[in-house]
């Protein structure tokens, strides 16, 4: 598959069936993100998933969408502050680093015939006493994943002049 077709592939599922995510697509998935790249090569992330029941139920008071409780798993990315590089002016690349990895996560999911959703406005607190994570592991993103039982609506993009100068 050419890489224009994978990325016209992905979209935003929100909608999922109960069917399980075979392990050996979660590991190709995960192997992928693996190799990200990232701000001097920090890899300030990591990558929860949750598939057991227990912590599902809980993480889906993070964020309160019936569509989301109907992925089979999640993988809950996680910035690992005191790891990213920060560049000469202060700004720190975590936030960067992670959408780098996690859209490689999507990509591969893609080619993979699963689905995700990027899921950014969750209660992040809550997510990090879920998974009984340190003050130096910030949650960032959640993406639940899964096999589609919706179908993609059609995107809005602006044209090429007004993103090309």
């Amino acid at each position: 598959m050419k890489f224009l077709e994978l990325v016209q592939r992905r979209y935003s599922c929100r909608g999922y069936t109960s069917r399980d995510v075979e392990q050996a697509k979660l590991d190709y998935v995960m192997e992928c993100v693996r190799l990200a790249p990232s701000a001097v090569n920090k890899q300030p992330w990591c990558f929860h998933v949750v598939n057991d029941a227990r912590l599902k139920e809980k993480l889906w008071e993070c964020y309160h969408r019936d569509w989301f409780k109907t992925a089979p798993l999640y993988i809950v990315a996680t910035i690992l502050r005191d790891e990213q590089w920060v560049r000469i002016d202060g700004k720190p690349h975590g936030d960067i680093d992670i959408a780098i990895a996690v859209e490689h996560l999507c990509l591969a999911a893609a080619e993979q015939g699963l689905a995700t959703c990027w899921v950014c406005n969750f209660d992040v607190d809550l997510c990090r006493q879920v998974l009984s994570l340190t003050d130096r592991e910030e949650p960032a993103v959640l993406v639940p994943i899964g096999y589609a039982s919706d179908e993609p609506k059609p995107k809005h993009r602006k044209a090429i002049g007004e993103i090309v100068k």
